[in-house]
């Protein structure tokens, strides 16, 4: 692995610049139609209203990242912006409303002609596709793709990665095969298609946030004559305006236009540019140089620009700024499999001895940063609650060593312990905050050796139990967000066992909780979503109580929105990033 570099922490003077910028007025952003001219934007213009509104089409969108996509196939992908990307290439039944804040969140129809035809029972879902649908070679796009697609996530030996709620909810006993080990070769029965335009589920019992779940990438059509199994993430087909005209993984994407995509058949995407150009490259400081020079228009990636680039935008260039709410948590998971995390007592240990206000400022203070976490719940998802059993809001963040001695007694580690902390170095700031609290443990005894990782490969190391337990694994240093904003959206993959996978695992607690799993069911049960909200309190309680996972940070994000750009705006639908479907370019 990867030398750890030395800290890099924001200076006094870099953090009063920073908060300066916060605290001055700012306009531009409206929401017309205007001719992209840029000079109508400003600091924050992107924030619930659109930045430089235009129509024009033509020019190259040029984006930047750290990161490669986790995966360009649609029924394996997981990552925020991997999924904000997709809509440049795939379909869905449903999809995310185009427009700005919290009115992003709303599904509006995209392959289909509508929202869902329900039934009574709240368990039949019935769409109508629309007319012209088709893939890149001009073939026409049936509901026995969509089908198609939506079955591969049941080939979990070979399409791995993605979320399982689609398949938890169609056939929670797993008795479907998958596309590839189908002898009958009729497909889940839970799906029927019965003539090319029409598309039917049966959910064996309700579950109200249903229609989220194919809004998900997951849910989008695959063409069975083109899927190439486990290496159809190095050529996805098209049924969007884009096509793939280059994928090198980790390197470069270039994606141009898919001349049989029918804009009368698409009513969401506005496909401006004539070709979207991707450059992967994990050297974050020059990536921001790039961005304030012109040679790039965003980061793909969309978490934040690092240190001393966010300073030079804020001093330099604070009309391309937006200071980004997301919806995204900042936690440490305590891997229970790993000794002596088992025990409760030497988790609570972790909790105790951390010093979160610490942990703030190295990832950039209040501003750059956000706020010092004490829910495992964002504060705009039902579940979320001022529950703080270890008073870290009490302390301002500090941390109590006294107690955090004696809970290690109570877990007979009177001397303290040691264990692995992962940290993604290809995400700003994460190393530094790992050796951080590595810092900060090591003063109740606690010994942490950090393990920096590339972030494209933790899929297959922190998100493997086997390979975790290989390598000594005790924490886990990550981000999450919600997949659509309810609780099962945001914390069914983190804490319930029936989502822990052999690969592509997200409960990197592996935590293993009837109770908890049984939270989940009643809450998804519950179609009022104020009850619901309750049930998830109850949750989150659990989840501290039982120091299963420890939030630290609420994220903000200063980002770059390069002046060519054309309506940029934040969508809440994909958690604080702008929706780069929407976006063209100043040619």
């Amino acid at each position: 692995m990867p030398t750890v570099s030395s800290k890099r922490r924001l200076t006094a003077g870099a953090a009063l610049v920073v908060a300066a910028l916060v605290t001055t007025t700012a306009c531009g952003g409206g929401d017309g139609d205007g001719d992209g001219d840029s000079k109508g934007a400003g600091y924050n213009a992107a924030l619930n209203k659109v930045a430089n509104p235009s129509k024009k089409k033509g020019g190259t969108l040029r984006m930047v990242g750290k990161q490669d996509l986790d995966s360009a196939d649609p029924q394996r992908a997981y990552y925020g912006m991997t999924w904000d990307f997709m809509r440049f290439y795939t379909r869905q039944l449903v999809t995310y409303d185009t427009k700005p804040g919290k009115a992003g969140t709303k599904l509006v129809p995209d392959l289909a002609t509508s929202t869902a035809k329900i039934s009574k029972d709240g368990k039949t879902y019935t769409y109508k596709l629309r007319d012209g649908l088709t893939w890149e070679d001009g073939s026409k796009l049936t509901s026995k793709d969509v089908k198609y697609g939506i079955e591969r996530i049941w080939a979990t030996d070979t399409i791995t990665g993605g979320p399982g709620y689609i398949k938890q909810t169609l056939d929670p006993k797993g008795k479907y095969k998958g596309p590839y080990k189908d002898t009958s070769k009729e497909g889940l029965a839970a799906i029927e298609t019965p003539d090319d335009q029409t598309i039917v589920f049966k959910l064996p019992k309700r579950n109200g946030d249903f229609e989220q779940f194919l809004a998900m990438p997951t849910g989008s059509p695959v063409k069975k004559e083109k899927d190439t199994k486990a290496k159809y993430t190095q050529r996805p087909f098209s049924a969007g305006p884009y096509k793939f005209q280059t994928y090198k993984a980790g390197k470069k994407i270039v994606l141009v236009r898919n001349d049989k995509w029918k804009k009368s058949s698409d009513p969401v995407r506005a496909a401006l540019p004539d070709k979207i150009d991707v450059t992967i490259s994990a050297n974050l400081e020059e990536n921001d140089k790039k961005l304030m020079a012109g040679d790039y228009d965003l980061d793909i990636n969309g978490t934040g620009m690092t240190q001393s680039g966010r300073v030079t935008a804020v001093s330099d260039h604070r009309d391309s700024v937006d200071n980004m709410h997301t919806s995204f948590v900042r936690y440490v998971a305590l891997i229970h499999t790993a000794k002596p995390l088992d025990d409760v007592h030497c988790r609570k240990a972790v909790f105790y001895a951390t010093d979160f206000a610490s942990l703030q400022q190295t990832r950039g203070g209040k501003v750059a940063a956000g706020d010092i976490a004490n829910s495992t719940f964002p504060k705009a998802i039902p579940g979320y609650s001022e529950y703080d059993p270890y008073g870290v809001l009490e302390r301002k963040g500090k941390p109590d060593i006294a107690k955090a001695k004696d809970e290690l007694k109570q877990c007979g580690k009177p001397n303290g312990f040691s264990t692995k902390l992962t940290a993604r170095n290809n995400n700003p700031g994460e190393v530094d905050a790992a050796e951080a609290l590595q810092a900060q443990l090591k003063k109740a005894g606690i010994n942490v050796e950090v393990d920096a990782l590339d972030g494209a490969d933790t899929s297959s190391i922190t998100g493997s139990p086997s390979v975790v337990k290989k390598r000594g694994y005790g924490m886990t240093m990550s981000g999450w967000g919600p997949d659509f904003p309810s609780g099962q959206g945001y914390a069914q993959p983190l804490f319930d066992s029936r989502f822990l996978n052999p690969t592509g695992n997200y409960n990197e607690s592996q935590i293993k909780d009837k109770k908890v799993d049984g939270l989940f069911d009643k809450a998804i049960a519950e179609t009022d979503p104020v009850k619901a909200g309750e049930v998830y309190k109850e949750l989150d309680k659990r989840i501290l109580d039982n120091a299963d996972w420890m939030p630290f940070l609420y994220e903000k994000n200063i980002t770059w929105r390069g002046p060519r750009l054309t309506n940029a705006y934040m969508s809440d639908g994909y958690n604080g990033r702008y929706d780069y479907v929407s976006l063209g370019v100043v040619k």
